[in-house]
């Protein structure tokens, strides 16, 4: 998962979730590709059931 797709998970810009991702307490990225970083996706549901539990998949 792209700060692209965290940011539409989420319902933000690409740029928000940018600055989501450089708070503490969010998952690391797994993989560089170039500039694009890139997030497991189950990494990324969790932060958000912790963090955003009215967005989380129940």
């Amino acid at each position: 998962m792209t700060t692209g797709g965290i940011g539409r998970r989420l319902g933000v810009s690409r740029e928000r979730a940018r600055q989501l991702s450089h708070q503490p307490g969010f998952p690391a990225p797994e993989a560089w590709e170039g500039r694009t970083r890139y997030w497991a996706a189950c990494d990324v549901e969790t932060w958000i059931s912790r963090h955003r539990p009215h967005l989380a998949d129940h």
